[in-house]
């Protein structure tokens, strides 16, 4: 994907599609566009987690990276979109949650 335009105009735009995992999508769909209505009152610019305490205090250690767990959320909401249009091709009226 690539990203176009500036502070809250940035989009996320498919540049190219791999295999057979996104066949709703097309090359040139925008994918990714802020919505001003989720922005907190006071929104930070960065926000930077420390484990350091939880290590120490707790004993806590991540059981996998950030791009496991990205890798793992991408897989499950493709699995519901998956499991949604399956139900949709065969008559089933499946609600889904989206915000207005």
């Amino acid at each position: 994907m690539r990203f176009e335009g500036i502070a809250v105009a940035v989009v996320a735009i498919v540049v190219c599609i791999a295999g057979k995992n996104a066949p709703a999508l097309n090359v040139g769909d925008v994918i990714v566009r802020i919505d001003s209505r989720y922005y907190r009152p006071t929104e930070v610019e960065t926000l930077l987690g420390d484990p350091t305490k939880a290590k120490e205090k707790l004993g806590w250690v991540p059981e996998i990276t950030l791009d496991e767990m990205i890798v793992e959320m991408i897989a499950n909401d493709l699995d519901q979109a998956k499991r949604h249009a399956l139900l949709n091709d065969h008559g089933y009226s499946v609600a889904v949650g989206k915000e207005n």
